[in-house]
């Protein structure tokens, strides 16, 4: 069996569309005929409703209380987006698990999900915006951080903010965590600003910077409204995003099966 690819998506403000990305990759994932989990680590819950799930059982504070290995599985559920995507949804209450609780508290996602991951082909985990004890959770658990961004203002200092604190979880409590990969999201090329922060972000970071550039659609915000994955939005810019994402996910997680399998 190939390796599993775990994606923790991350951001360190709200607002760039750290979830637009994550469901897209799960989006892409399930086009590509993936078995993928979505863990839902963001309190806010909005890829919960995005997979269009509603009053989960048990969800992922649950799991994160509870710490034994693989008792993730008690709170996986099949999302109404189809039965290759499988989800842990969030609940207000993982707000209270946003403070620093100890030098092991950051193991807890990982041990929590111990085993389960064998059955996907990909694994991507929705943290919140913020470099608090969930992300730290998401970030050991993983074995490569996916970036968020948009063109604007804040976007070095944010991308800068989000390197290094995957070079302290590298460093500490995950050794094999691959380096980040910067996405730029919401992205007018035919804006100078945003041609002008995005080659700020490739001056200063490289190829870690993907080449792959999301860009600002309306038909993001009206697929996940209605709780279907963008490549079931059927129209122009639905196809362009699902191209997009396709291409994202295949240099992002390259040891899945291929299309049709």
């Amino acid at each position: 069996m190939a390796p599993v690819s775990i994606l923790a998506v991350t951001s360190m403000k709200g607002g760039v569309g750290k979830t637009t990305v994550a469901l897209g990759l799960a989006s892409a994932a399930q086009h590509r005929g993936d078995r993928v989990l979505v863990v839902d680590l963001d309190p806010q819950g909005n890829a919960t409703m995005g997979l269009a799930i509603e009053d989960p059982e048990f969800t992922v504070n649950d799991v994160m209380a509870d710490g034994r290995p693989g008792v993730a599985s008690d709170a996986v559920m099949v999302s109404p987006w189809g039965p290759t995507v499988h989800a842990i949804a969030a609940d207000l209450s993982l707000e209270h698990r946003s403070a620093d609780a100890g030098s092991y508290s950051a193991m807890r996602l990982r041990a929590g999900l111990a085993t389960l991951p064998q059955r996907y082909d990909t694994v991507i985990i929705d943290c919140p915006p913020s470099l608090g004890e969930l992300t730290r959770n998401a970030l050991t658990a993983a074995d490569a951080a996916v970036v968020v961004t948009e063109p604007g203002y804040f976007a070095l200092r944010g991308a800068e903010q989000a390197l290094d604190a995957v070079e302290v979880i590298r460093t500490t409590s995950n050794p094999g965590l691959r380096a980040a990969t910067v996405v730029v999201n919401r992205a007018r090329t035919t804006v100078a600003e945003h041609r002008s922060r995005i080659a700020e972000l490739r001056e200063a970071y490289g190829p870690l910077v993907s080449e792959t550039i999301v860009p600002e659609r309306h038909a993001i915000t009206q697929a996940e409204g209605a709780g279907v994955p963008i490549h079931h939005w059927d129209s122009p810019a639905g196809r362009e995003l699902s191209a997009v994402f396709d291409t994202l996910y295949a240099a992002l997680a390259p040891t899945g099966r291929e299309y049709g399998r």
